[in-house]
């Protein structure tokens, strides 16, 4: 079984969208739990009227997706962002690339939609290097066997980073699985602050934490 862990906190503009993309999956036997960490528009009530699984948490993806993994049903995780949507058959390809028990953690190619041609290469870029370092980010949609994410501790308590320290932490146990079939994201993030701009950040912030910068600093940069 699948379990699907997405974290949400003010995504009322998008959250109806996102739990209907999410019905084929549902429809196949998929469980979501939506984790709420502290919306101050209607994104709970929107999640509530469409009949979805919700509980909240304290703000910061890390807790929400760590507080969604303990109401799962599932032995197969999924942690998706809400402004993510997964290929029709993402439980399909989950299953097939994980049955054999070699690797027991993956992650999808991603595609940026937006304006700016750009985010087209920024996107190029994040799936081959992600493919080579083994590293994944949670545009990608991360999932495990229940089993690894448990021994690895789950998502460490910080508030920014905690995807690329996950993925650290299970490469200790196999390298992912890296599907070329891609999830869509959107790039709503790069166009708000600037797409060079937001580059670049991404890459200090990379470089300074792999340099052994406090988390917590980190997130008051990308603030």
């Amino acid at each position: 079984m699948l379990t699907i862990v997405m974290p949400v906190r003010n995504e009322a503009a998008g959250i109806d969208a996102a739990l209907q993309a999410l019905a084929p999956l549902l429809a196949r036997g998929a469980e979501l739990i939506v984790v709420d960490g502290g919306s101050t528009d209607d994104t709970a009530s929107r999640v509530q009227a469409a009949g979805a699984q919700l509980i909240h948490a304290p703000r910061g993806r890390a807790l929400q997706m760590n507080a969604g993994t303990r109401h799962a049903s599932g032995d197969l995780l999924l942690f998706l962002h809400a402004d993510t949507l997964l290929p029709p058959q993402a439980d399909v390809l989950i299953e097939q690339a994980l049955a054999a028990g070699a690797k027991i953690w993956g992650r999808f190619d991603v595609r940026i939609t937006g304006k700016p041609r750009l985010l087209r290469v920024i996107a190029v870029f994040m799936n081959g290097r992600s493919r080579l370092s083994g590293i994944a980010t949670g545009d990608q949609a991360m999932f495990m066997t229940r089993t690894a994410f448990e021994a690895v501790g789950g998502f460490p308590a910080q508030p920014l980073m905690e995807d690329i320290e996950l993925s650290k932490r299970l490469l200790k146990l196999s390298r992912p699985v890296c599907l070329r079939t891609p999830v869509v994201t959107s790039g709503r993030r790069w166009e708000s602050r600037g797409v060079w701009r937001t580059v670049l950040l991404m890459w200090r912030l990379r470089l300074a934490y792999w340099r052994g910068a406090a988390p917590e600093r980190l997130a008051q940069w990308y603030r």
